[in-house]
């Protein structure tokens, strides 16, 4: 793997890793009458986000660069930003994940071209996994939206 995609999915490792924390404050958050549907609905992406999160620890190490690995090194280079612990309403957080699936399909996307160009077939193969993902979970929370 060439060290700029190496850098390219370690940041996206970073935004996976801020994403799983922040699915979790916005779980213990969520408040308004969708509560408890909104809350166990946002335990399923954080516990499906955890399985990504090791998968591209696990896709890093495979290809000889060491995978960031610490909340601070996640900071360093994450572009979702982290949030505050406070109360917001079920629509708040839907579109607040709504905004950070879609940032991470765009970055998975982007990974999956560089990859594409550079015969990274496994990297190929999961960023495509995940972007199919991103889509179905996308397309749940526009239709809560509606």
């Amino acid at each position: 793997m060439k060290k700029e995609l190496a850098t390219q999915v370690n940041a996206y490792l970073a935004n996976i890793g801020v994403s799983y924390i922040k699915l979790h404050n916005l779980h213990w958050n969520v408040v308004g009458s969708q509560f408890k549907a909104a809350h166990e609905y946002l335990e399923t992406l954080y516990d499906a986000l955890a399985d990504v999160l090791d998968a591209i620890a696990e896709l890093l190490k495979m290809n000889g660069e060491a995978p960031l690995a610490s909340m601070k090194g996640y900071l360093s280079v994450a572009t979702i930003p982290e949030l505050e612990s406070v109360e917001l309403d079920v629509k708040s957080v839907m579109q607040t994940v709504l905004k950070d699936m879609e940032s991470l399909r765009t970055q998975a996307f982007f990974i999956r071209e560089q990859a594409d160009k550079e015969n990274q077939f496994d990297v190929v193969a999961h960023m495509e996994d995940d972007v199919a993902n991103y889509n179905k979970t996308i397309w749940f929370i526009q239709s809560m939206l509606k």
